[in-house]
């Protein structure tokens, strides 16, 4: 077998982003397994994604951003007072009225004559708070900054301003330098208070198409591509290959490395020092670049919570036999109906060459399928699993009754769609990922006995000719498909369900290309302008494994930078959409807490954020990035490199079989580690500047007139971690969406 190579594929697509919910989204990372034709094996696949250098610092200016470093968002409720942004801005309802309450105070000084002529300019100039650009009228964007004290203002509207209601300046501000020297002067006043790009002071703000088309869509760059952001969850991860929650509302999620070993990470970002399971001295893994062994699969019983069950991909429930290295699927997952799916890659070489028709058409064998079984019954022959009733194939003597679905090649990474939040459309579906032969990778939605076409068929089209003309009608094709000029090893992601970036609700994200149903537009990671909020980061390890979802629903993948099970260089990252989030609030959860007797370890990002990098002395070359990791990696002879010998995994014993042949089995786990009570999640928030407001009731309807209480200094943040250098990159994906 030849030494496997990498490569990175330059580009990611997505979708249209600006339909309204339920449609379904791909977005676009490869990670897989085997894609050559000679069987060649990528544990991590090639990555679609574009490599760039950050934007210039000054195309910062005019980001959509609030006070508090958040994106905008769209209020759950009618504004009642800066109803100018009851649309889309900073303001929820609480900040509205207090804003309102400000309004009335300082009416409440000013003489009926005034009263009039100067109530909209001073409401207009309060509301500035709400604006999707507030972070930008008030210097917020850089946190090292101090806040102005009242917004920026265009010349002509201040010189207005000034000239009508130039006693109301100093309860708008506290700011003595603007208090004693500008009610009586004009040019002083607006020159304090203007911004320097006139397109960005208010009113301009408003009246500018470009600045405000689509406002709140997901950011969209001048090549049209569509940029999304991460946040660094966890790194120090040895190959990380999946990530999974036990729906027990604990938020915890456990991540496992292809050594075969499980860590249990907590809300609060850390991880227990004890892992959840050891099984690494059973779990065959090498250090070889592309050796696919190893911890492949997890899934939790749906009521792990109450019996402590769950379930790996490699030994004991269900045994199958592989006759080469590669090509060994192991996905586990339970959908809406109760039921465990695993899926089972063909059994590896080139075209499926076992037999007259190969493994994947061949349904008395488990390869090359999707299976289906109960895991709370038993079969009369002593099985610890028994058949659903409505298997497709369950009185076919002449098939496995297991098979759910067939003709598949190298499934990686599955799962099942949670459905719209609030009207379940779409809710079961299970998107795969199936990794290409050498033309096509594809993307499919499981079907209850569906044929999906392999080896007769790879994407759309034949790929052994013979059997593509005498193959059935009906075998379902797949719904997008891509060819090798785009990328070598697909990677099945989710369909976004969570709460927290409204716009991405309903994308399938995950790959590339497209057929007559679906549509995809070009999705980003990575720019500057786009990512300057606190925590979110512009680049990745290059290699991408995985995707995951936590329990609240929101999307992560795991990647690394040196793609072998040996070695700690693999991360999670998480999905922001930076523009729009949901309103403040409306997306928090309390954990259930759980106890556990083991050390908790903190968190520490090594990625640098946007905003630490556009602070450093010298952003201007940033360092060169190898096609591959430097890093230090166990030694291995060129022979143990090159040569993989089939294997025999078997309960806590590994074997090489003599056979030739590969022998996995699914163990139930039962009685798993009770974590630690969880601690709750700290946030960074800066304090809103703009006027002194007081403390009163949230209604402005009834007032009392009283001294307007003296501005507090505005917090300083300490960010600014040590941590280490990464070039900021563009995450190629794509996005998809079904026309109606």
């Amino acid at each position: 077998m030849n030494e496997p190579y990498y490569e990175e594929v330059q580009n990611f697509y997505t979708s249209d982003l600006k339909k309204p919910a339920p449609t379904e989204v791909n977005f676009w990372p490869c990670t897989g397994r085997s894609s050559s034709s000679s069987g060649i094996s990528f544990s991590c696949p090639h990555v679609f994604l574009c490599l760039f250098l950050l934007c210039l610092i000054d195309s910062l200016l005019g980001h959509p951003q609030c006070l508090d470093y958040g994106p905008p968002f769209q209020p759950p409720f009618h504004l009642e007072f800066c109803s100018a942004y009851g649309d889309f801005g900073c303001c929820d309802q609480e900040r509205d009225n207090t804003i309102a309450a400000k309004y009335w105070d300082i009416m409440d000084y000013i003489g009926p004559w005034e009263n009039k002529l100067c109530g909209m300019y001073i409401k207009d100039i309060l509301c500035q708070e709400c604006s999707p650009y507030a972070a930008h009228l008030y210097d917020a964007e850089n946190p090292w900054t101090p806040l102005r004290s009242l917004p920026g203002l265009c010349f002509d509207y201040c010189s207005e301003f000034h000239f009508n209601c130039h006693s109301a300046i100093s309860l708008l501000t506290s700011d003595k330098r603007i208090q004693e020297c500008c009610e009586t002067n004009k040019t002083r006043f607006c020159n304090l208070v203007r911004l320097h790009d006139e397109d960005y002071c208010f009113p301009n703000v408003l009246k500018n198409t470009a600045l405000n088309h689509n406002l709140g869509s997901v950011v969209e760059d001048r090549k049209g591509c569509l940029q999304l952001c991460l946040t660094e969850v966890a790194n120090g991860l040895w190959n990380p290959v999946l990530m999974v929650h036990a729906n027990d509302h604990t938020h915890r999620v456990f991540i496992a490395e292809q050594v075969g070993v499980i860590w249990v990470y907590l809300p609060d970002g850390s991880r227990l020092e004890e892992p959840f399971l050891d099984i690494k001295n059973t779990v065959l893994a090498t250090p070889w670049r592309g050796d696919e062994r190893g911890f492949l699969g997890m899934a939790f019983h749906p009521k792990h919570k109450y019996n402590g069950k769950f379930y790996i991909y490699y030994s004991n429930l269900l045994e199958l036999e592989e006759p080469a290295a590669n090509h060994n699927g192991g996905q586990l997952l339970f959908s809406v109906d109760g039921y465990m799916y695993l899926f089972t890659g063909d059994g590896g070489k080139a075209g499926d060459p076992f037999g007259k028709l190969g493994n994947a058409q061949n349904k008395s064998t488990l390869l090359g399928k999707v299976l289906r079984i109960d895991v709370d019954g038993k079969s009369p022959d002593g099985k610890p699993y028994r058949i659903p009733p409505d298997n497709p194939f369950a009185s076919d003597p002449k098939a496995r009754p297991e098979v759910y679905a067939y003709g598949v090649r190298n499934m990686w990474r599955c799962a099942v769609d949670r459905g719209d939040p609030v009207t379940e459309k779409g809710r079961g579906r299970i998107f795969c990922g199936d990794v290409g032969q050498n033309r096509f990778e594809e993307i499919d939605i499981i079907v209850k006995g569906g044929n999906y076409g392999w080896r007769a068929k790879e994407g759309f089209e034949c790929y052994d000719t013979k059997l593509c003309h005498n193959s059935s009608l009906d075998d379902i094709l797949p719904i997008f498909a891509y060819g090798r000029n785009v990328g070598k090893s697909v990677t099945g992601g989710y369909v976004y369900r969570g709460c927290e970036s409204p716009n991405l609700n309903g994308l399938y994200i995950f790959g590339d290309f497209m057929n007559g149903k679906w549509k995809k537009q070009d999705i980003c990671i990575g720019s500057t302008r786009a990512c300057a909020f606190p925590g979110m980061i512009s680049s990745y390890s290059k290699f991408i494994i995985s995707f995951a979802e936590d329990e609240a629903g929101e999307l992560y993948f795991m990647s690394t930078s040196y793609p072998s099970a040996y070695g700690p260089h693999g991360s999670l990252y998480k999905f922001i959409d930076p523009a729009r989030r949901a309103p403040p609030g409306k997306c928090k959860y309390k954990p259930v807490p759980v106890k556990t007797k083991s050390k908790r370890i903190p968190f520490v990002p090594r990625a640098k954020t946007v905003l630490e990098l556009l602070n450093e002395p010298s952003t201007t070359k940033p360092p060169k990035i190898s096609s591959t990791s430097t890093a230090a990696a166990p030694p291995v002879s060129s022979k143990q490199a090159k040569k993989t010998p089939p294997t025999k995994t078997k309960a806590s014993t590994v074997k090489s079989a003599p056979s030739g042949k590969k022998r996995q089995k699914i163990k139930a786990e039962a009685k798993s580690r009770k974590p630690k009570q969880e601690e709750k999640v700290a946030h960074i928030s800066r304090t809103t500047p703009a006027t002194p407001l007081s403390k009163r009731k949230s209604s402005y309807l009834t007032r009392t007139k009283k001294p307007l209480p003296k501005k507090a200094a505005p917090a300083k943040e300490e960010l600014g971690k040590k941590e280490e250098s990464r070039l900021s990159s563009h995450f190629g994906s794509s996005v998809m969406s079904q026309k109606k």
